[in-house]
């Protein structure tokens, strides 16, 4: 198994024996990739993630292969060259190949042949030898076991052929590469008499190659077949596939039992192999886009999750509405929830009188650093109102940034945010999660389903075990990367810290509530249920930024405190003079403390954390300036240059929030003045964009834009007509963001809301 895993990464079968032995002690990803490095010489998450993913495949496949084995030893027909080639499968398709003829089965023609005493004349087809069909065919003539004449013998012998044929591992494998290499995907409408103008439209009469197909398109012709308008077909020419097998059951051109042949091969391919094949090829189809689809979604999810946070700074959050008003939550610089107001800004001149000041009351009372205002219906509106009171009330000093809302919804009704505010309406929770966002992306977004935050590829077509457990990979992955602050996290991000699940993220809490703020990462050893595995998993991913212990404010492992205190004697300094100080670190000298388990890359890592300790990874927070004059699509026109932020990456482009309720499409032709095959080469979930309003549709509120420069004397250009990246139609527009109720249903991807 080791041996295979490395050859199919191309990692060491030491590295690989490395991280299978601590996977099995009990070791998370995040736990290996940060500080076991010199066990697996330094591979990272991807690739320890790799393959923790290949030894369960390959688990299943010997469990599978066990049972494969049983069952034919119980029939009495394993032969040592079945259970050599039993052995040697490295696939799971191999092997049911190879278990096909003595899988337990329905009832089938050939087994019906069978039981009328026909297989030695089907012997007699596969022998190609001499003789005369017809007349060997009327010894088995009897109709007592249903085999009234010579035509029917030879047909059930046939069919004994045609079985025999389908079951070979050698035809199936070579049918089902060569559908996956020559087949091609066609679809059209489900009705093609009665077919109607649809969103599907560009599918009525399309084709394009299994083998290179994306994803995005055939994920789009599934959910049109989905909701019944389309309907599709793998097709292919199988004409190769019955010369394979008549090659490779010995056809004899000469033989007077060639047609015989010939006829089983032709019946085999159309009845038995086809259909079957046709199937395994559209699965694994659907699983390669699945994954396609799931790996855009979580590098999607990465960087959202990763956004530069605003930091420790107190915030009011505002979620707009127009008919129930805008409710705003003021928050302290930890996210403490501190009062809330509800303002209406669409009632008339003296409700909106009144809304002015009512929010000045709330600014002049908690003096918030910044204002987050939800990008939902009347976002802009109310984003545009603030900023106007503000200014007016010489308050300019406040930022006012528009925050995303997607998922706001879900996280207002779960159970989490009734539990952190049972006595709040739940538009306050939202105004609360708005404005938390702004603070710390990460620790709020955390709350929340992955698949309701919306920056995905058919989040809602594809497998969903597939993406639930990727989706959970990039939460825990971004939560340790970063690290979590014990004293002041939440139990949903206490959940996803290595080696910490739901139940202990409850008890940590509960202890904390019950105790007090922890003092030191030691103290988590009191927690109830917590012991010396887990806190090995993730003491070092937590902080306590008012320990008395500086090292428990950084990333450094407690199993190598002793080390660092040795250092700082060794250097002459205290432990307090040396963390955080660079140029008292530069003098310590790596090499002196190398030992058996501590090698170059973990020192190198201590002494780059005691530099700059607890240091966060992400970005430093710029608000986005989206023009003030733009704020609906009715404001956008062609040949705008405008600010925008990146919301969602697909196969086919970038979407762009410029500030109004859609975002606008950068197809991939217009993401650079070079060739763009992927997107994600060039952009990310939540990087700045400077665009060009290339196209509006009022009517289908789609915005095209370009971020390529305008050439010289060039015409802004309008639409080329929704052509995707592989020269098909998909479209080249944004879509409304919808109400935030849509939470959890909503996606940036047009397709994913067809």
């Amino acid at each position: 198994m080791i041996d295979r895993i490395s050859l199919e990464l191309n990692i060491s079968p030491r590295q690989v024996a490395a991280v299978a032995r601590l996977l099995e002690e009990g070791c998370t990803v995040p736990f290996i990739a940060r500080y076991r490095k010199e066990a697996h010489g330094n591979l990272d998450e991807v690739q320890i993630g790799a393959i923790q993913e290949r030894l369960a495949y390959h688990r299943e496949l010997e469990a599978r292969r066990e049972t494969v084995l049983s069952s034919i030893i119980q029939q009495g027909k394993l032969t040592d060259e079945l259970k050599a080639r039993i052995l040697a499968c490295t696939t799971r398709t191999a092997l049911e190949d190879l278990y096909l003829p003595y899988r337990p089965k329905r009832r089938t023609r050939a087994m019906i042949a069978r039981e009328r005493g026909l297989e030695p004349l089907a012997e007699r087809i596969l022998a190609q030898a001499e003789g005369d069909p017809e007349a060997e065919a009327a010894a088995y003539v009897d109709a007592a076991k249903e085999v009234p004449d010579v035509a029917s013998a030879l047909k059930g012998a046939r069919d004994i052929v045609a079985e025999r044929m389908a079951e070979s591992s050698e035809v199936r494998g070579f049918a089902r590469e060569w559908l996956a290499t020559h087949g091609t995907v066609r679809s059209e409408a489900a009705d093609p008499e009665n077919a109607q103008p649809t969103k599907f439209e560009q599918y009525y009469d399309f084709s394009e190659a299994v083998a290179t197909i994306p994803s995005h398109r055939f994920l789009a012709i599934k959910r049109g077949e989905a909701e019944g308008v389309l309907r599709s077909t793998l097709e292919v020419d199988g004409d190769p596939v019955v010369r394979k097998a008549l090659e490779l059951f010995a056809l004899r051109e000469g033989s007077p039992w060639a047609d015989h042949l010939r006829t089983a091969a032709e019946d085999a391919y159309r009845r038995l192999i086809a259909p079957s094949v046709e199937l395994d090829v559209a699965v694994e189809l659907k699983q390669r886009s699945d994954r396609a689809a799931v790996e855009v979604f979580a590098e999607n999810l990465r960087h959202l999750l990763l956004q530069a946070p605003l930091g420790e700074r107190s915030v009011l959050g505002v979620d707009p509405g127009v008919r129930t008003g805008c409710k705003c939550a003021a928050l302290d610089a930890t996210g403490k929830f501190l009062q809330n107001v509800t303002i209406y800004l669409s009632q008339g001149s003296q409700r909106e009188a009144e809304a002015a000041m009512e929010l000045l009351r709330l600014v002049a009372r908690h003096r918030p650093y910044a204002v987050a205002v939800g990008n939902g219906t009347a976002g802009r509106e109310t984003e545009r109102f603030v900023r106007r009171v503000l200014r007016e009330s010489g308050n300019e000093d406040v930022l006012v940034v528009s925050v995303s809302e997607a998922g706001a919804s879900v996280y207002s009704a779960s159970e989490v945010a009734r539990e952190e505010f049972p006595e709040l309406d739940l538009t306050v929770r939202g105004a609360i999660s708005i404005g938390r966002r702004l603070q710390d992306p990460l620790a709020e977004l955390v709350k929340i389903d992955p698949k309701a935050i919306g920056v995905g590829q058919y989040q809602h077509d594809v497998n969903q075990t597939l993406l639930g457990a990727k989706l959970d990979e990039v939460v825990v992955s971004c939560v340790n990367r970063v690290g979590v602050e014990l004293n002041t996290a939440s139990a949903p991000l206490l959940t996803r810290v290595s080696g910490i699940g739901p139940a202990m993220a409850r008890k940590i809490v509960d202890y904390r509530n019950e105790h007090g703020a922890f003092r030191s990462r030691g103290e988590l050893l009191r927690v109830p249920g917590l012991g010396a595995k887990t806190f090995e998993q993730c003491a070092g991913f937590l902080r306590i930024r008012e320990s008395e212990n500086p090292l428990d404010r950084s990333a450094v492992h407690p199993e190598r405190y002793a080390l660092v205190r040795r250092m700082a004697e060794d250097a002459g300094f205290t432990l307090e003079h040396l963390v955080g100080n660079a140029e008292a670190v530069g003098r310590i000298q790596a090499s002196r403390y190398e030992s058996d388990d501590v090698g170059a890359l973990t020192l190198r890592d201590i002494l780059d954390e005691l530099r700059k300790p607890g240091r966060d990874p992400r970005a430093v927070f710029e608000p986005p300036a989206f023009r003030e004059d733009v704020c609906t699509i009715e404001d956008v026109r062609p040949g705008m240059t405008l600010e925008g932020i990146v919301t969602n990456v697909t196969a086919f482009g970038a979407f762009v929030d410029i500030g109004v309720h859609q975002d606008g499409l950068v197809h991939v032709s217009e993401l650079s003045e070079r060739y763009v095959s992927d997107p994600a080469e060039v952009v990310k979930a939540g990087d700045k964009l400077k665009v060009r309003v290339l196209d509006v549709d009022l009517a289908r509120k789609r915005i095209s834009l370009s971020a390529r420069p305008e050439r010289k004397g060039a015409a802004p250009r309008g639409s080329r007509g929704g052509r995707d990246a592989g020269g098909r139609g998909a479209p080249r527009y944004g879509n409304p963001r919808g109400p935030r109720s849509q939470g959890a249903q909503f996606s940036n991807n047009p397709f994913a809301n067809l």
